[in-house]
């Protein structure tokens, strides 16, 4: 049986660095502009990409990572500002679904859907999830950290949130439309999106970097630095550990 390549995207370097340092037989390939690293990880062979910031950027090194790498399951791994209540800085979200907060196509479509495509949100894949759940908690026990990890929707737009009262007023509008989200970013419903169309399995955690408030540009790069990246490998090792059983 031929081994299924996954794809693990991140949006920043940084967040991506220690599995680069782990990669087998690592060989760099550049495409659309983009540099990607193709190897193995516990046997398994998998395709380390840097998503970049927004959604269509993230969409664009999606789609190549499936067209000309043939990933057959995609996870990403990156930082978000939380937005809910109890969603504090240092916890850890596994997406359940995505939903695109600046989506207005109104009066066309309802607010928050997706033309044409009739839905507001793209969900995870639920086997996928439930292993990336599985693989952040052991992850972040083997740290010896006592993180709290959750699971629900996050809200994606092309907008870094960093004060208080707008995050206040995102989350208002999203729960009054259905909608809660836990955290806040700007690419995961863009790749959720992408792996609809190509019925590419797909699963997605966040580290809470920042409440998404007017100190988010102040937390934000030293979180990244010293925090993010260490739950990021500790995770995504595992994860893909998991996933060759």
């Amino acid at each position: 049986m031929t081994p299924v390549t996954t794809a693990v995207l991140s949006a920043l370097a940084e967040e991506q660095r220690g599995l680069l340092e782990r990669l087998q037989r690592p060989q760099r390939v550049n495409r659309a502009g983009r540099e990607f690293w193709l190897g193995e990880l516990h046997g398994t062979p998998v395709v380390l990409a840097l998503s970049r910031i927004g959604k269509v950027a993230a969409a664009t090194t999606t789609t190549t990572l499936i067209e000309a790498f043939g990933a057959q399951r995609l996870v990403f791994t990156g930082v978000a500002g939380g937005i809910a209540p109890g969603v504090q800085v240092g916890d850890v979200v596994v997406a359940q679904a995505f939903v695109q907060h600046d989506m207005d196509a109104s009066p066309l479509f309802p607010r928050y859907q997706i033309p044409l495509y009739g839905r507001e949100r793209f969900a995870c894949d639920a086997v996928m999830s439930e292993a990336l759940l599985a693989a952040t908690r052991a992850g972040l026990s083997h740290l010896g950290l006592p993180a709290t990890v959750h699971h629900g929707l996050i809200a994606s737009g092309d907008r870094f949130v960093s004060a208080a009262e707008e995050a206040r007023q995102l989350r208002a509008a999203l729960s009054e439309a259905g909608h809660a989200p836990l955290a806040v970013e700007m690419e995961g419903a863009a790749v959720a999106q992408v792996c609809h169309d190509y019925a590419i399995p797909y699963a997605a955690v966040r580290t809470i970097s920042d409440r998404a408030d007017d100190t988010a540009h102040v937390d934000f790069p030293k979180f990244v630095t010293e925090v993010a990246s260490r739950y990021a490998l500790a995770i995504i090792d595992e994860f893909v550990r998991r996933m060759t059983k």
